[in-house]
């Protein structure tokens, strides 16, 4: 009776402090896929610095598995593995600004719970950016998964609810998003000009080593992960705002969008080269695809049907996609 009350306890404790978004797939989630088109840039640069298979037994050495070409371009799972306490610093030219909603997301490899796709295997790392190169701020990260009982390196899994501001919060192929408005005000960091992201692996024992969230609570994931594919596994890290991206410099890029905000109509009028194949694609903040036409010159869409709100304005052709703008729709 003691243990089905203790199981009902800690039950209702998760759920009561479960208030962030849930894994991909399920609705509210904040995963975004590697597809995306919000996506403008995928890192081309990163060095990484190794952690140890065990940090509590260093005499087993560091992990192996991936280099620093692993984490470059998009998401593909090819991963770099950090280890215990390993570090990642990549870099982006064109920096990274502060636009609506999320900056950049982070890609792991983690898997979800065949039995309860709310669960998922899980290594998280802490996220930091940079505008100078030298001095790095971490976002600040919570960690609300009861640290009673130790995730084992085995295989549990975790829930996304639970976590918030912590790099692997998603299963592989979707990345977690980050906002630099949450560093918005931070001395000595420029918010518009982010040009080094670096990945730090959490060490999630709670004992001994423990890593601690924004309000010193210890947070718990796999532990430990004595082999060379052990900690934060890094896959990827694709720009969403990226400095000097809202205008593409190609003919599709020529463009205007009126009104904005709309309200039925939208007009899209293009500069398009004679015999170009071209697709308009209207997607929302997320990147979710919600409308598609062949384009022409001059294009008129009916948006009568979208809820009000911000949304991307994507034009592909054979060889890429671009976004070209955003509107509100009211």
């Amino acid at each position: 009776m003691r243990s089905s009350i203790f199981i009902l306890f800690c039950c209702l404790s998760n759920l009561a402090i479960a208030q962030f978004a849930p894994q991909a797939g399920i609705s509210g989630s904040t995963g975004i896929h590697k597809t995306s088109l919000v996506f403008k840039a995928w890192a081309k640069d990163c060095n990484v610095e190794r952690g140890f298979l065990d940090i509590a037994d260093k005499s087993l050495g560091k992990t192996t598995l991936g280099d620093n070409t692993s984490a470059l371009g998009i998401a593909d799972a090819e991963v770099v593995s950090l280890g215990d306490s390993g570090v990642a610093t990549l870099h982006f030219s064109p920096a990274i600004y502060n636009g609506d909603g999320a900056d950049f997301a982070v890609f792991e490899n983690g898997f979800q719970n065949p039995a309860n796709f709310e669960e998922a295997f899980l290594e998280l790392a802490f996220v930091e950016v940079s505008s100078d190169g030298i001095h790095y701020f971490r976002f600040p990260a919570t960690s609300n998964t009861l640290s009673n009982v130790q995730i084992a390196g085995s295989g549990e899994y975790m829930n996304a609810r639970l976590i918030d501001n912590l790099a692997g919060k998603y299963i592989a192929q979707y990345g977690t998003p980050f906002d630099l408005e949450n560093l918005k005000g931070t001395a000595g960091l420029d918010i518009n000009n982010i040009n080094s992201i670096r990945i730090v692996d959490v060490i999630g024992a709670i004992n001994g080593y423990q890593s601690t969230d924004r309000n010193g609570q210890k947070i718990n994931d796999p532990y430990p992960t004595a082999f060379p594919t052990g900690g934060f596994d890094l896959d990827a890290i694709g720009a969403i705002n990226i400095n000097g991206s809202s205008i593409v410099e190609t003919n599709i890029a020529q463009a205007n969008i009126y009104p904005n905000p709309a309200t039925d109509r939208l007009f899209i009028q293009l500069k398009m080269e004679e015999g170009e194949h071209l697709t308009i694609v209207i997607c929302d903040i997320s990147g979710k695809q919600l409308y598609s036409q062949h384009a022409n010159k001059h294009n008129e869409i009916d948006v009568s049907s979208l809820v009000p709100g911000l949304y991307l304005i994507n034009i592909l052709s054979e060889k890429k996609s671009q976004c070209i703008g955003k509107f509100s729709k009211i």
